[in-house]
């Protein structure tokens, strides 16, 4: 038998308040025997039946499982490489609290809604760099995600040709060690591209069949870049107002049939997003049959009811009375 449930804390209170408290409700009804002449041996069938629903109701609560079922396991791959822009323009606060903790928001979120999908984490701004490799250890990802900052990479611009070239190499060297599977890419950034070759890196992702979805972060009228104690200048000391280029987004997504979304100050499209990945058709990795137990709570649970309501029609004189 296995259990589904751990004996945690709440169990063990409740099991010690039943004892203490049938503890006490015993010693009244010994004391009253004693003054009233009682049968205290009556109550002894009374103490066994709620001894006994009390602990058919905790076993039921514990998700009790036994017998052997087999049922067949199908593991379906979509693998997911997530590229996140961490340069200086992640810091404006035209969207709150910043840019960069509204992408840590929407991160999380995108991880909890694909948690059958390995995924993994690439950083960039003017470089690239794997953060976390592809897993199935979501736990880890939330973790890598929590720690994203700007600091993390070089900032002398923004190029997203690194990040797209990174996430399709890493795609590539998967088929090497696992069967093929569905890829998606997500780049996410609020699209200051200071490179030259981004349209021609979406077109090898398109050639490989792997489709490139761009979430924007951020508005088109844009903010100033908190540095320090001010705000981040450019060469002739001008304060830098960085804009969301929905454009060069949109244009890469296109080229892989993929789509464009977008976060801004009024509109939010990151579920639309994972709605639309999640329609697109994973592959079958691997069919297994296994052997599964059944959680039989329900018969331990019905067991009980039935002595309670014994409980409840059974009637025991305790005392008896002298004329």
């Amino acid at each position: 038998m296995t259990w589904t449930r751990d004996v945690d804390f709440y169990i063990i209170i409740a099991l010690i308040g039943f004892a203490v408290f049938y503890l006490l409700y015993f010693i009244r009804i010994y004391r009253g025997s004693k003054v009233l002449n009682g049968g205290l041996l009556l109550t002894l069938p009374k103490f066994i039946l709620r001894a006994g629903y009390f602990t058919l109701i905790i076993i039921a609560i514990l998700g009790p499982s036994f017998g052997k079922k087999e049922q067949e396991v199908k593991t379906i791959a979509k693998d997911i490489y997530i590229a996140v822009d961490l340069s200086y323009s992640m810091n404006a606060t035209d969207i709150q609290p910043s840019r960069i903790e509204k992408l840590k928001f929407e991160l999380k979120r995108i991880v909890r809604n694909f948690q059958a999908e390995r995924i993994g984490l690439v950083i960039f701004s003017s470089e690239a760099f794997v953060q976390c490799p592809i897993t199935y250890d979501h736990k880890a990802l939330n973790m890598f995600i929590e720690t994203l900052n700007t600091g993390l990479v070089p900032n002398a611009g923004t190029d997203l040709t690194a990040p797209l070239e990174m996430s399709l190499e890493k795609h590539l060297d998967e088929d090497k060690l696992t069967k093929p599977t569905s890829k998606v890419i997500i780049l996410i950034s609020d699209g200051e591209d200071f490179s030259e070759d981004a349209q021609s890196a979406a077109d090898q992702i398109k050639s490989e069949n792997i489709k490139l979805f761009t979430l924007g972060i951020g508005t088109t009228k844009g903010s100033k870049i908190p540095k320090g104690r001010g705000y981040k200048r450019d060469r002739s000391g001008n304060e830098v107002i960085s804009k969301l280029n929905r454009d060069g987004l949109t244009q890469l997504a296109l080229k892989t049939n993929g789509s464009y979304y977008e976060v801004n100050d009024k509109v939010n499209e990151v579920e639309k997003m994972i709605n639309d990945i999640a329609a697109i058709k994973g592959e079958t990795r691997d069919v297994k049959k296994m052997d599964v137990s059944s959680n039989k709570y329900l018969y331990f649970l019905l067991l009980a009811m039935i002595l309670v309501a014994l409980d409840v029609l059974i009637t025991i004189n305790v005392f008896r009375f002298k004329n």
